[in-house]
């Protein structure tokens, strides 16, 4: 595990990066953002339906059409939200986060629900516009937890953003602390009926980009690291939503910790995709898969230059027994590294070469 000091170190050392590192980190990046941070939020579509739903603009198998919209529109609003954040000149405002939630949520939508006693009720999902009725959440403990309210949430938002763009005038916090507690003090105000979330973890990586660090991924594998982390700072700050949403640097110190390992360990993985160079070591979600028989990488590689490459090519290739090529395919769909599309036949290589 890489401390902070350590990543940067050893990011810094490697720029400026070459065109194709660019690209292949951005494409990487692309995937592993939209998939983690839906994924996080319940979307269903797996990563192989992510990457190619992303990159070719195509579904393989069975998958919900709010899913297929929801990422869809999360990638429009990474791009958006870059292509604001390079504007360093301009102050962050309440208008720019209410249209970075209407491109996520795209429409207003109504939600059904069956109280008890089955009676139905129903609520309007209102995109880009601040909440009309109250929220809250049931904690992992059971115990309801509650966000600002309708009225308090004008006031509270103008309160964040005057303080961001102070704050970063100032120059008092690192980029990383500026994050950490903005992220923080949003959720606390919880200002939409749906996508706050994603809304958040959208604001760190524009904090992030404004002052040129890469920009991370919050891993849905490591979810509940991420709300025990807002659970204890939550337990420190206080239950009322006004103190939640005025945070201090020094009372969110749990959140920011579990902030600064997250970049920590981000940016190192940056620092590997572009250094690790080996055919036989791969990238799937994040992770670095160094592959301890070289048959994987051979296999993989076959599939990308062929999809419809049979077993019986595969054993011919590689020169081992059928028997040996069928217990490899089932340990790289095991780990969901490739998929094979049951249209055409073709495989789908999920899992990325780092050379």
């Amino acid at each position: 595990m890489a401390t902070l000091k350590k990543a940067l170190e050893a990011w810094r050392s490697i720029q400026p990066l070459s065109d194709r590192d660019k690209d292949r980190l951005s494409r990487r990046f692309t995937i592993d953002y939209n998939y983690n941070s839906n994924h996080i939020e319940g979307n269903t579509l797996t990563y192989g339906q992510t990457e190619i739903l992303l990159m070719l603009g195509k579904i393989v198998g069975e998958a919900y059409v709010r899913d297929i919209e929801e990422m869809t529109a999360s990638n429009v609003g990474l791009k958006m939200m870059t292509e604001e954040a390079m504007l360093k000149q301009m102050p962050l405002t309440q208008n720019f986060i209410r249209t970075l939630h209407k491109t996520l949520l795209r429409e207003d939508y109504t939600v059904y629900r069956m109280l008890p006693g089955g009676v139905q009720t129903s609520y309007v999902i209102h995109a880009g516009q601040y909440k009309t009725r109250p929220n809250s959440v049931i904690t992992r403990y059971g115990d309801r937890f509650e966000y600002a309210s309708p009225e308090e949430t004008p006031a509270l938002m103008s309160d964040l953003v005057d303080w961001y763009n102070e704050a970063e005038q100032k120059g008092e916090l690192s980029p990383i602390e500026l994050a950490a507690l903005f992220h923080y003090r949003y959720i606390r105000i919880h200002p939409f009926e749906d996508g706050n979330g994603r809304i958040a973890r959208m604001m760190v990586n524009y904090i992030l980009t404004r002052h040129d660090y890469p920009m991370i991924v919050v891993r849905s594998r490591k979810k509940n690291e991420y709300l025990e982390a807002l659970h204890v700072t939550d337990q420190i700050v206080g239950l009322s939503p006004s103190d939640g949403a005025h945070a201090n640097i020094k009372e969110i110190e749990h959140f920011l910790k579990y902030i600064n390992q997250v970049v920590a360990d981000e940016i190192w993985g940056d620092y590997l995709f572009v250094t690790e160079r080996n055919e036989n070591n791969w990238w799937y979600d994040g992770q670095l898969v160094r592959f301890r028989s070289p048959n994987y990488a051979k296999i993989l590689r076959l599939m990308r230059t062929m999809p419809s490459v049979t077993q019986k090519e595969i054993q011919e290739e590689l020169n081992i027994s059928i028997t040996a090529v069928q217990k490899l395919l089932n340990q790289l769909i095991l780990k969901n590294y490739i998929e094979k599309n049951q249209a055409n036949g073709n495989w789908q290589v999920i899992i990325s070469p780092s050379l």
